[in-house]
């Protein structure tokens, strides 16, 4: 089994990685974990549909956090 450990940029461990042959493998020994990947995702949906669901307030919340998310990146891609 040649599982992969991911880090962040800070070297702490996040997750692993599996390789699908494995995770077969595994599955096959241990049922139950396959619940844990056997969920449906939830339908998408068209842009159009959510049209209107944001409130005002939150929009400019959200855009007012992008803004300053782009002007913090670029201030780090400048250094």
């Amino acid at each position: 089994m040649s599982l992969q450990i991911i880090k962040d940029g800070y070297g702490i461990n996040t997750g692993v990685f599996v390789p699908i042959n494995d995770w077969e493998i595994i599955i096959q020994k241990y049922h139950d974990l396959k619940a844990l990947v056997d969920i449906d995702p939830s339908p998408s949906k068209k842009l159009s549909e959510l049209a209107g669901k944001l409130s005002p307030q939150t929009a400019i919340e959200m855009q007012k956090f992008v803004t300053e998310s782009r002007t913090e990146w670029e201030g780090r891609l400048k250094k």
